[in-house]
């Protein structure tokens, strides 16, 4: 019996052979695809589902690629010939909230913007805010550790995440992490899976922190600068006077035309390159005043508001960064971070990648964390030069002492580089523990290593 009939016969309808979904899942949010399509999608509907999936599949030794909503910018749930789309979409409930423990248990399919609207109901929010939490799930932002514009301030998802229920290849189920807001039994494997993109198991579900919203008001302020290196030192002396924003967003020049272009407005008259920070809890407006003295001392004019209608249409303005583009052509979205006061140099870099290649590079930096997103922006395909300039931008974020991702992961696109900033000792290691997973390799192979 073939693995479609093994799980045909055990799973029945959440089998899908739909040519529409299995076109779907050959790409993801980069426009990476692959050259040719699953031979199924498993649409999961329980942890059981997930189970007998694996099970099967690692008797057939057939690979499986886990996804969720396939927002990913890396091509790391792409599904291609011969292989089987695990995808957890379905499951998408929320099983426990508790009030008093500050925490949740959710199923991996639920959408990062759905679960806040429901917590925000009880007063509570999760902090993890990717921008694409509208539409991307918890699963899928556990499992390439996904940060966002407030991570800064209160961390990525891996200091969300308290213990997860995952599947192996085989089918078995580990339980792992704690309730407790302690806990250091044994080794630390519910960190090892965040941001393992779906290389070790398969997330089913997930015990998460939960936080009170904020109290009291937040502060934006919109500062407007004549060159991005001026915003980049301006943002880092904010994060050395122990400033915490919440907010802290730089978009360079050629980001703010576009979206003058896409919103049919005029920023750019205002200054040729935009910092947004926002300040929030009891302390904000004493942070703002500080980090608008900064602003001013580096030669930005900026203006400050406690307007919570402003706070929002200053974030929609930042929000429009990548769909402004998207009108512009073909995008290759990139994301490299580098040590908060390396920010200026990385920009000068990017300025200098882009002069050399020729190709536009508009570039929005989470400036509180030092991650940047580089765009490469062309017409018709991303060719090989396109990835040289890529390539370069990657180097030099390494010189700096940064790293090829701050969230978007490894996935299929970034896999030559990563020996470079790994070395070939900890790259081999790291596929010896992978082996101790899967040792038969059938959890999304070709992504990552």
């Amino acid at each position: 019996m073939s693995v479609l009939d093994s799980l045909r016969a055990e799973l029945g309808d959440a089998v899908s052979v739909d040519q529409a979904q299995l076109t779907q899942v050959r790409t993801d949010k980069s426009g990476h695809a692959s050259s040719a399509p699953p031979i199924a999608v498993v649409n999961a509907r329980n942890a059981g589902d997930v189970q007998a999936t694996l099970r099967l599949a690692s008797e057939h030794r057939v690979p499986v690629v886990p996804r969720g909503a396939g927002t990913g910018l890396a091509g790391g749930a792409i599904g291609g010939e011969g292989e089987i789309v695990l995808s957890t979409l379905g499951m998408n409930r929320i099983l426990e909230l508790s009030v008093a423990d500050q925490l949740a248990v959710v199923e991996p399919g639920i959408l990062n913007g759905d679960f806040n609207d429901s917590l925000r109901e009880h007063g509570l929010w999760f902090a993890p805010d990717p921008a694409s939490r509208a539409i991307s799930t918890i699963g899928g932002n556990i499992a390439t550790n996904a940060g966002g514009l407030l991570c800064a301030k209160y961390g990525v998802t891996r200091e969300a995440v308290l213990g997860l229920k995952v599947v192996l290849a085989d089918g078995r189920m580990l339980t792992l992490g704690h309730r407790t807001v302690k806990g250091v039994t044994g080794l630390d494997l519910t960190a090892l899976m965040i941001g393992s993109e779906g290389t070790l198991g398969v997330i089913v579900e997930a015990t998460v922190r939960v936080r009170p919203l904020p109290r009291g008001g937040a502060v934006s302020i919109a500062a407007y600068f004549a060159d991005v290196t001026n915003a980049a030192v301006a943002s880092a002396a904010i994060t050395a006077a122990g400033l915490q924003p919440a907010v802290m967003e730089i978009i360079d020049s050629r980001g703010l035309e576009a979206i003058d272009d896409h919103l049919g407005v005029d920023l750019s008259s205002l200054g040729a390159v935009h910092l947004l920070v926002q300040t929030d809890g009891p302390a904000a407006e004493a942070e703002a005043d500080e980090a608008l003295r900064i602003i001013r001392s580096q030669g930005g004019e900026a203006t400050m508001s406690s307007d919570p209608a402003e706070a929002e249409r200053l974030l929609a303005i930042r929000r429009a960064f990548h769909p402004s583009l998207a009108a512009r052509g073909t995008v290759l979205i990139e994301d490299v971070a580098v040590p908060r006061s390396k920010l200026p140099d990385m920009f000068r870099e990017i300025t200098r990648i882009e002069r050399e290649y020729g190709i536009p590079i508009p570039t929005v930096a989470h400036a509180g964390d030092g991650n940047l997103h580089p765009n490469f922006v062309v017409t018709g395909e991303i060719d090989d030069t396109v990835w040289r300039a890529a390539g370069e931008v990657f180097e030099a974020a390494l010189r700096l002492g940064g790293t090829l991702t701050g969230e978007h992961g490894v996935g299929t696109l970034k896999k030559r580089w990563l020996a470079a900033e790994l070395g070939s000792d900890q790259l081999e290691l790291q596929r010896q523990v992978k082996a101790v997973f899967d040792p038969h390799g059938i959890l999304n192979p070709g992504k990552v290593f």
